[in-house]
């Protein structure tokens, strides 16, 4: 029992006590909610006191910023008012100095139309004086004003034409000065620079015998085999006199090749009939074909021109066997190509073009014993019909002047085809042809009115024309030079160039007694 009641009281003292350390502990809490919240209120009052004294600073700092700013605007606008009122100034200035000026001005106008009207009324005067003077000069004179201006005219007439005859000397001289020594200095170089051949035109081909006994086997018995060979080759056999020696005789160059290898050929067999005769000739035709492709090919490769026709290398081929006044016509036209390059190179253009035209220039001369026309229109008919560049055909077309150059290339060969054939040693010329080159330039200059005798000197590169003097004045005799050189350019045909020189003279003559 005692048990129970000190169990009783424990628990009551147990409940009692946690009752009272609730409280305790409640007011303990308490206490300190109080004081936690009296220093959040101190806390917060201090706080809103610094707040207070920084916005205080704040506007302190942004009212003494403001008042900076007003200063430094009122100080800017105190300088552009000064500034405005300077400009001001010097526009009122100027507009004074212009108010100035234009009075000035409109007292300027003011006088010079006083001067204006003064000197219209002097005009007027003068005019009228100056027709009293001309009614006056016209009665004394005996001459009205258009007659006196048609004889001032008429003066005038004479002495333009005299100046004009002077200039037209000057400038002629100065140009031929400066072209001719241009050219003589291109034409020398190239000249130069090509070395050439002498004539040496041939009708007749030798061949030489082992012995003078050969010349009976080629004759044959009864002569059938000097006329086979004859007639096959259509040549004429000459055996003579001539120790060792037969010589062939004919015009065409080509048939004297065949019956020169023809008998070669059979010297060198021995065996000399009418059969082995045909069958050489035969060979030898063969051989000429082959060394006429391989002439063509080394003319084109000499001249650079690697890109022709095989017809056409073959053409150039033949003339090899074609001579002009007695100038070989191949070697001619590799000598025309080398110049009319050359002198391309010289000037800046086209030497491909320059040197393929002065190698086909010529070229219908290989066929113009088989066609009609002359040779540049057959050799422009067969450049035609192989496609060849139209430059070259024209300078082709162009080199005896048949049509106009239209291209400097073309020009070139002009000078490369005079140059090749006028140069010493180059051609000859029949006595025939050169007598009428001399007689037709006399006519020529004989022609015009005016002349009184003409003289073909220095083998026709000179024409010298003495002129009446009461016909011809000295400024009229460059204007006739001139047309007599344009009226020989037009109707002859000569290598180099000819000198018209024009002699006007008067003699006086008288007699002592």
């Amino acid at each position: 029992m005692e048990i129970i009641i000190n169990i009783a009281v424990f628990l009551v003292s147990a409940v009692i006590f946690t009752f009272v350390g609730i409280a305790i502990r409640k007011k303990i809490a308490e206490s300190k909610m109080k004081s936690a919240e009296s220093e959040a209120k101190r806390i917060i009052e201090l706080a809103n006191k610094e707040a207070e004294n920084k916005k205080k600073e704040e506007i302190f700092k942004a009212k003494e910023e403001i008042m900076n700013a007003r200063q430094e605007l009122d100080k800017e606008i105190r300088e552009r008012r000064g500034e405005v009122q300077s400009q001001e100034r010097r526009l009122i200035q100027k507009e004074e100095n212009l108010e100035r000026k234009m009075e000035n001005l409109e007292k300027k106008e003011r006088e010079l139309d006083s001067k204006l009207q003064a000197q219209q009324k002097r005009k007027e005067e003068i005019d009228s004086l100056y027709d009293q003077k001309m009614l006056e000069l016209q009665k004394v004179a005996e001459l009205t004003a258009e007659e006196a201006k048609k004889q001032l005219l008429t003066e005038l007439e004479k002495q333009i034409t005299n100046e004009q005859a002077a200039i037209i000397r000057e400038k002629e001289q100065k140009a031929k000065e400066t072209a001719d020594r241009n050219a003589r200095e291109l034409i020398s170089y190239a000249i130069q620079k090509c070395a050439a051949d002498h004539s040496q035109e041939t009708t007749v081909s030798i061949v030489p015998l082992p012995n003078d006994d050969m010349k009976g086997r080629i004759i044959g018995r009864e002569g059938r085999n000097i006329k086979a060979l004859e007639t096959l080759t259509g040549i004429d056999l000459i055996i003579d006199d001539t120790p060792e020696a037969v010589v062939i005789s004919g015009f065409d160059p080509l048939r004297r090749e065949v019956a020169k290898i023809a008998l070669e050929k059979l010297i060198d067999d021995g065996r000399i009939h009418p059969a082995k005769i045909e069958e050489m000739v035969e060979k030898a035709k063969e051989e000429l074909e082959q060394t006429i492709k391989e002439e063509g090919e080394r003319a084109a490769m000499e001249a650079g021109v690697l890109d022709l026709h095989p017809d056409i290398i073959a053409l150039l081929g033949k003339l090899r066997y074609r001579t002009s006044y007695g100038q070989n016509v191949l070697n001619h036209s590799i000598e025309v190509s080398n110049l009319a390059r050359i002198m391309a190179e010289e000037m800046g253009l086209n030497p491909k073009v320059a040197r393929r035209a002065g190698l086909l220039h010529d070229i219908g001369k290989a066929l113009d014993h088989d066609m009609e026309g002359t040779h540049v229109e057959i050799g422009v008919e067969i450049l035609k019909k192989y496609k060849e560049n139209d430059i070259v055909i024209n300078a082709v077309e162009a080199h005896h002047g048949d049509v106009e150059p239209l291209s400097i290339e073309a020009v070139l060969v002009q000078a490369a085809d005079a140059i090749s054939a006028s140069r010493p040693g180059a051609r000859r010329e029949t006595l025939e042809a050169y007598i009428k080159r001399l007689e037709k330039l006399e006519e020529i200059a004989d022609s015009f009115d005016g002349v009184e005798k003409s003289f073909a000197i220095q083998a026709g590169r000179e024409v010298r024309i003495i002129v009446k003097p009461e016909k011809i004045s000295d400024s009229k005799m460059t204007l006739l030079a001139r047309d007599v050189a344009k009226k020989v350019e037009e109707e002859m045909d000569y290598p180099g160039q000819i000198k018209v020189n024009i002699i006007r003279e008067t003699r006086v003559v008288d007699y002592a007694k």
